[in-house]
């Protein structure tokens, strides 16, 4: 994901948030109790980039209670350069990119906990099979990598809660990340392996 288009959708997350916000107070909100929804991230808008990361994300939950969901997610895309890069000069900095790219394939599971009214705490942990490309999209090696985040956001309903949207900010973490060429192995112990107040903006229909 380029440097443009990653602003923009950070701009298009806050604005969303924003007007949600604002209609939400005279919206009337419907607490009807849905135990299953999809839904995916609105960070899919990134393949409509002229470098688009080819970011796919699909996801099916379950509401144990009215507080407690679990879901599992598919997530799949492709990234250039260390992804502990921080906000700043260095962010997605194509100096620090590897000499190819990695493309990714996860199933993860993740844990919502309802706080207060919509607000929430999420935990997702995900296991990523990784294929090392070099610049002409030819595997070099594979690799596995365990990626984890921390999100706190919060659930806005629409349509007697058919529709929600959840705009939040996460931390990641991951722990394991394995195989990775020498070349790009280089780049990476730049960097670390955590990052710091990524935006969100997850959407799904319940039913």
């Amino acid at each position: 994901m380029n440097i443009m288009m990653t602003r923009t959708i950070q701009l298009i997350t806050i604005l969303i948030a924003t007007t949600v916000t604002v209609f939400s107070q005279s919206a009337t909100q419907n607490d009807d109790y849905k135990k299953h929804f999809i839904g995916s991230s609105v960070f899919i808008l990134a393949n409509l980039a002229s470098d688009p990361p080819n970011y796919y994300q699909l996801n099916y939950g379950y509401r144990i209670t009215p507080k407690d969901v679990i879901s599992i997610e598919a997530i799949t895309w492709e990234y250039k350069g260390p992804i502990g890069r921080p906000y700043g000069k260095d962010f997605e900095n194509e100096n620090s990119n590897f000499p190819g790219s990695v493309k990714a394939y996860g199933i993860g599971l993740a844990y919502k906990r309802f706080l207060w009214k919509k607000m929430y705490v999420g935990i997702h942990s995900t296991a990523f099979h990784q294929n090392y490309l070099d610049k002409s999209k030819k595997k070099i090696q594979s690799g596995f990598q365990w990626f984890n985040t921390l999100r706190f956001g919060y659930q806005f309903q629409f349509f007697n809660n058919r529709v929600f949207i959840e705009p939040s900010v996460a931390f990641t973490y991951w722990p394991i990340n394995t195989n990775l060429p020498d070349s790009f192995q280089k780049e990476e112990n730049k960097w670390p392996n955590f990052f710091l107040f990524e935006p969100g903006l997850h959407f799904g229909i319940n039913f």
